[in-house]
């Protein structure tokens, strides 16, 4: 499993309960669509954690690369209902930051036989 990571801040005067309901129409989307495998939103609690990264944090969870493209096809396209999904929860946030990250060990990786 691929995760695709989201650090960001909301915009101000938005409302995060507000917010969270649309991130939850537009992530549900992508997945009744099996575009992600699934998500979840985390926010940063009693102040703990570095400021150099949002209070908040989306995680994507995807089979893998051809299944992350897939969901930015679908996206970049740019056609209802998608767009105004996106677009109801990117014009929200500020200070985002992404990262791609992998269950590790890989299941197909080999013990035994490494040279470094």
């Amino acid at each position: 499993m691929d995760i695709y990571h989201a650090w960001f801040d909301l915009r101000p005067g938005v409302g995060d309960a507000a917010f969270s309901d649309k991130l939850a129409a537009y992530m549900e989307h992508l997945v009744g669509a099996q575009l992600i495998h699934g998500w979840r939103l985390t926010r940063r609690k009693l102040g703990l954690g570095p400021r150099t990264i949002g209070e908040f944090h989306l995680m994507m969870e995807v089979r893998d690369l051809a299944q992350l493209e897939a969901a930015f096809t679908h996206v970049s396209g740019r056609r209802e209902p998608v767009e105004g999904l996106h677009f109801g929860v990117n014009s929200q946030v500020a200070n985002v930051q992404f990262a791609l990250y992998r269950d590790f060990p890989d299941r197909h990786r080999h013990r035994g036989e490494e040279r470094f």
